[in-house]
């Protein structure tokens, strides 16, 4: 599948972005076949992208609704609430925890040939869309079911989607370079996400932070201003939101991705010696 791809030694510091461009097929060819291993030799196929949202929405509800009482904001519908949180959760977690993983999914062609690096986290992005595009779509189908009108806010969506998409690289470059060189770093990661799930507003209200001694704490996790603001863009007005958390989301994602990128950049070269 490689062999139309152009891949050379690489040059000088301004001729990787360009190599990254000329590349930019090899980038296509190992998105399709992350998106098709995902799924090659499971039985239900992308079904699961589907199942997956619905249990773990379910399981929530019950779970933080039934038992232990926790309220959705006022007029909205808990299952909605839930869903519009971990669908740009979910979003988050499964592309940091591909990029994370995406050079030792590719060893084999890390100790091979050279090109960019940077294009196997890139491509990891992929698998982490089709499934967000899915839980999107389950969410719209709700909407209908529980006659819950979409908002005018829609319109600045793609602004998340963006932000979790920086979020989630800048991150996953950083962890991508210690799992190679330290793999108990992959044994890590699902615990960080497990446990992140719980630390983010995807099964509650942030409304349950205001006025506590840890609300300035709470704000500084990044993904806080992604799904609350994730959630204003689908259920309206209704959700609660502060803008004000956008703050040191942007300003944090922006810093990790930067200081990501050039770490990431310095060690590329010794990756072959730590596979």
């Amino acid at each position: 599948m490689l062999h139309n791809i152009t891949i050379k030694a690489g040059g000088s510091e301004k001729d990787y972005w360009k190599d990254l461009w000329l590349n930019r097929q090899l980038l296509l060819i190992l998105s399709k076949r992350d998106i098709s291993v995902r799924y090659k030799q499971t039985l239900l196929g992308v079904a699961w992208s589907v199942l997956r949202p619905l249990m773990t929405m379910t399981v929530m509800v019950f779970v933080f609704s039934y038992l232990a009482k926790i309220k959705s904001d006022p007029g909205i519908p808990y299952p909605l609430m839930v869903l519009s949180g971990l669908t740009i959760w979910t979003f988050f977690a499964n592309t940091f925890t591909q990029i994370s993983n995406s050079i030792l999914i590719n060893s084999n062609l890390v100790s091979k040939v050279y090109f960019p690096r940077l294009l196997m986290p890139l491509s990891s992005i992929a698998v982490g869309f089709v499934d967000f595009l899915i839980a999107f779509g389950i969410f719209l189908f709700l909407t209908a079911v529980f006659q819950h009108p979409l908002s005018i806010n829609l319109i600045y969506l793609p602004f998340f989607v963006l932000l979790t998409f920086t979020t989630s690289l800048g991150f996953g470059l950083f962890f991508a370079v210690l799992n190679v060189r330290f793999r108990d770093i992959g044994q890590l990661i699902p615990f960080m996400v497990q446990v992140g799930m719980y630390a983010c507003p995807v099964a509650y209200s942030s409304t349950l932070a205001q006025g506590t001694w840890f609300e300035k704490y709470y704000n500084l996790n990044p993904l806080v201003g992604i799904i609350d603001g994730f959630r204003w863009c689908l259920l309206g007005d209704k959700a609660y939101f502060n803008p004000a958390s956008l703050i040191s989301t942007a300003i944090i994602s922006t810093v990790v991705l930067g200081l990501s990128l050039i770490y990431f950049r310095k060690k590329e070269n010794s990756f072959v010696d730590h596979i």
